[in-house]
């Protein structure tokens, strides 16, 4: 028997997953009858791509798997903790949620020419533990303004072609992202967040898991 069930946020830098991230823990807060156990993993913690004392350091594939291998077996045990409980208890009181930020679309995109078995496994792990991914997307006339909103004086001395490669970047990743979820085990919703309607998005995410 299964007592647990989570999101999985994919998407490029400024694409809304911290916005939404916040807004699904609000969410689920709010509501009386879920999960009172919530284990919120930022991508800091699952990402190929990380600032390590102020480097930027990318790890490889085999420690990147090491990584979602050990975020996926701690939520497994907390899982397999609440099947040996019994189940006579209710949702509110045994109930895991779970919302993890950058994870296996994050690794297939790093990785897209190295056979993808081992992430398929991770994958199917995820589907059984009642995981649901997100893909959230800018559109492409939209992108520009949306890199910029957040912090604009970083974008104050920037010149035009710099800009430019930035949202080639931003798009080449995305279609990338859409390309890799449709050939994930794990089935993908994706949101377009140009709206920025956070609570929308996240009262979505959930009424698709409930």
């Amino acid at each position: 028997m299964s007592h647990i069930r989570g999101i999985i946020l994919e998407g490029y830098s400024h694409a809304g997953k911290t916005s939404v991230l916040k807004a699904l823990k609000l969410l689920q807060a709010q509501d009386e009858s879920s999960e009172r156990s919530i284990v919120v993993l930022s991508e800091h913690y699952s990402q190929v791509l990380n600032n390590v004392h102020g480097e930027f350091n990318c790890l490889n594939r085999d420690e990147h798997l090491h990584v979602l291998k050990d975020r996926v077996t701690m939520l497994k045990q907390l899982n397999e903790w609440a099947t040996y409980l019994g189940p006579d208890a209710s949702k509110a009181s045994r109930g895991i949620f779970f919302i993890l930020e950058r994870f296996h679309l994050n690794h297939r995109v790093a990785y897209p020419l190295v056979a993808s078995s081992e992430i398929e496994k991770i994958e199917n792990e995820l589907l059984l533990l009642g995981a649901q991914c997100v893909l959230l997307t800018v559109s492409s006339e939209n992108i520009e303004q949306r890199m910029q909103s957040r912090t604009p004086h970083e974008w104050k001395n920037k010149t035009r072609e710099e800009i430019r490669k930035s949202v080639d970047e931003f798009t080449r990743t995305q279609s990338e992202l859409h390309k890799q979820s449709s050939l994930s085990i794990l089935p993908t919703i994706e949101i377009n967040t140009d709206n920025k309607d956070w609570a929308a998005y996240a009262n979505q995410l959930l009424n698709v898991l409930s």
